[in-house]
């Protein structure tokens, strides 16, 4: 192929592009008039217009974040068929466009007429001749990459240009944020993407198959298939850590879909958002399915403070309210429902355990109704009725477990004492306010099991309160369809924080291993009438009980058909990183489902020791150097990975280092050099990784060595270990 070959089709793609960029353009100011329209239809002023208005409004705000989010790449692929099949080459993008003649232009990737793209193959063509990518920055063509796939039916003698798209979408250097995959999916990954919308699918694999791109993916698709249902309803993508999710977060959005609510496991509960993990001892104890009998027991207490008798004089009976009586009015309420939804009948079950004590004859004759009429007049009844029955919010009672008998109280036989310290310590360390703790992320599950066992506050008192986090359901209701459609990143749903509203109608679970059991029942809270894509690597949990996360796994799955899929080829790693991770999977003993490396590079991973000078190891001046070599030998990310207890010393290192100041200039999102611990790894992938301490790394937990092969794996091109 000459260079003048290569320049006149590149030429002629660039002008296809051109054309395709003015049509979007046209349809860009076509959604703005209709928006225009929407908000005009809404000054009729009457209730019809404004349902017309918001209609029309939702509609446009859609479909222009649609178009804005398809600028970049929007043209990717094309497709030459054999001339007895179709004349005309068919093009693939982001989204579908039409031209002025209502002619298609660039057809969807999730469109049936787009499948051949990703499943042609050269022992099976399906018709296709050439198969071209196109890679793109904004409006402008960068290059072709080609695979003849049936040189038999390439009659009409096309040039074929380059050297293959995967590969050289594989050598890319990486910045801060996952891509999508759309013009390289793989036939093996594109069987998972397009698998039947019911049930349950399961995408397993090894580190580097591209398991979490895949599914999301896959949401896209099925938000182009059966779009009513999955706007409607909601799709949800739940990922390891607020790393991770703003690590994705661009991926729905280049495919045109903003329709998604993206949450961390700290964020799954409407109005939490924890960051922070526990420690591994404390995290196996939240996390046990224990605990769901902990906080059921823990919800039935009466509440700390709240008044223990009430007595009162009423025509000559003295009636009292003592602490025998109340505890069965408690059961008798808590017989009944959830707490919280047992507040309208907590006046008329104390009124009917007093009025069993009037005995005089004045009292009897003056009957119920007026003694119902003067308890209810009578502030000194009601406030004790408020303050011995109060409504309560779930992380106002998780803040109970901060007294030490309450503790050992409702978890005899459920947590040991050890278990009880560790508790105490880590809810201890959660800050000042019991009813506003910092909360780790493994409390979030602990107050979605106990919002379930309180249930809702009354409407009146949720919206005095303002909700957990302070919003008011009036200020919520302002929330119109445009805002939703522009809301973006952490969900396009606004919140209710009531318990009837957390289900969706798709949940997307990644790194699903590790899962522990109390996670598991939050997520399938909202999944129960869902369908759902379950993505994991058994090798790669930290979960130390893997049969208790199963038996949980099984339970929020509970009757839902399943459909797995595998994919075995590691396309992140280069061929010798990979081997040196699996190498030491093997060695300690890991059941590591090990894929295929596809991609050499000719550069083994490199060891470098810690030399002992007079006052110790020097590890400091050996980062340092580490760092600076890989950093100045990747164009993209660097990773440097630490124990959790260094990761402050590590970070005060990186910060005082000059020649690493592009690492600081910006958000932490933004730095081409970051230290993170082995969990914040998960999921993510960096053009070099620099690997400090890995015995401690190993050391740090039960499943340390699950974590640190995690950590072996995220690099794609240049690993380093220190220590």
């Amino acid at each position: 192929m000459t260079d003048h070959t290569a320049e006149r089709e590149l030429a002629a793609e660039q002008a296809f592009v051109d054309r395709v960029h003015r049509q979007l353009e046209h349809a860009g100011r076509a959604a703005q008039q209709l928006a225009r329209e929407g908000h005009d239809r809404g000054r009729l002023g009457h209730e019809g217009g404004l349902v017309e208005r918001d209609a029309m409004v939702f509609q446009a705000a859609k479909r222009i974040a649609q178009l804005d989010a398809a600028h970049e790449g929007l043209v990717f692929g094309r497709l030459d068929l054999r001339p007895d099949v179709d004349g005309e080459p068919r093009y693939i993008g982001r989204i579908g466009l039409r031209d002025a003649n209502r002619d298609s232009l660039l057809v969807d990737w999730r469109a049936p007429a787009a499948a051949v793209f990703y499943q042609a193959t050269a022992a099976e063509p399906r018709d296709v001749v050439r198969r071209r990518v196109l890679r793109s920055q904004g409006t402008r063509v960068l290059s072709i990459e080609d695979e003849l796939l049936d040189a038999e039916g390439n009659a009409d003698d096309l040039p074929i240009v380059g050297e293959g798209a995967l590969m050289a979408q594989l050598s890319r250097a990486r910045d801060r944020t996952m891509h999508s995959i759309v013009a390289t999916i793989q036939a093996e990954q594109d069987r998972a993407i397009r698998a039947p919308s019911k049930g349950v699918t399961s995408i397993s694999g090894g580190p580097g198959v591209g398991k979490t791109v895949v599914a999301l993916h896959r949401a896209a698709y099925l938000l182009y298939t059966d779009r009513r249902r999955y706007e409607t309803g909601g799709v949800l993508v739940v990922g390891p850590s607020g790393v991770f999710m703003r690590y994705i977060e661009r991926v729905l959005p280049s495919l045109g879909e903003t329709a998604v609510a993206l949450r961390s496991l700290g964020e799954v509960v409407d109005g939490l958002r924890a960051t922070r993990h526990d420690e591994p001892a404390v995290a196996a104890v939240k996390g046990s399915a224990r605990m769901t009998e902990l906080m059921r027991r823990v919800a039935r207490q009466q509440a700390p403070g709240s008044p223990r008798e009430f007595r009162i004089f009423w025509y000559d009976n003295t009636i009292l309210l003592d602490r025998g009586l109340l505890g069965r009015v408690r059961r008798q309420l808590m017989s009944g429902g959830r707490r919280n939804r047992q507040q309208s009948r907590v006046v008329g079950a104390l009124l009917d355990a007093m009025w069993r004590q009037v005995r005089s004859p004045r009292g009897r004759d003056r009957g119920r109704v007026a003694f119902d009429d003067d308890l209810r007049g009578t502030d000194e009844f009601l406030e004790f009725a408020d303050a011995w029955w109060p409504v309560l919010t779930a992380t106002e009672v998780l803040g109970w477990l901060r007294d030490p008998e309450l503790l050992a109280r409702v978890g005899e036989g459920l947590v040991d004492e050890e278990e009880q310290r560790l508790l105490l310590k880590s809810w201890d360390a959660a800050g000042p306010r019991p009813d506003r703790p910092d909360l780790a992320i493994d409390d979030v599950p602990l107050v979605d099991e106990l919002r379930y066992a309180l249930g809702d506050p009354p409407a009146a008192q949720v919206e005095e309160r303002g909700g957990p986090e302070g919003v008011s359901e009036r200020m919520r209701e302002l929330l119109t369809a445009s805002d939703r459609e522009y809301a973006g990143g952490t969900g396009w749903r606004p919140p209710t924080y009531s318990i009837d509203d957390d289900g969706f109608a798709h949940v997307l679970i990644d790194e699903a291993q590790d899962l522990s059991p109390m996670q598991w029942r939050m997520v399938g809270r909202r999944g129960r009438a869902a369908s759902w894509t379950i993505v994991g690597d058994p090798a790669q949990s930290v979960w130390p009980v893997p049969a208790e996360a199963a038996e949980a796994r099984a339970e929020a799955l509970a009757g839902k058909a399943e459909h797995a899929f595998h994919l075995s080829t590691n396309y992140r790693n280069s061929a010798e990183i990979y081997a040196y991770a699996a190498d030491y999977a093997r060695r300690v003993g890991l059941d590591a489902d090990l894929p295929t490396a596809v991609r050499s590079t000719g550069v083994e991973p490199r060891e470098v020791a810690v030399p002992t000078g007079p006052d110790g190891p020097d590890l400091e001046a050996v980062v340092r150097e580490a760092v600076g070599d890989v950093a100045g030998r990747v164009a993209g990310t660097v990773g440097i990975v630490v124990p959790v207890a260094r990761r402050a010393e590590v970070g005060a290192w990186l910060a005082s280092w000059p020649e690493h100041a592009e690492a600081t200039a910006g958000p932490a999102d933004d730095a081409r050099v970051v230290v993170l611990t082995g969990l914040d790894t998960k999921g993510l992938e960096f053009d070099g990784v620099v690997v400090v301490r890995p015995q401690e790394i190993e050391d740090e937990s039960a499943t340390g060595r699950a974590t640190l092969y995690v950590v072996l794996t995220r690099a794609t091109q240049l690993l380093t270990v220190v220590g």
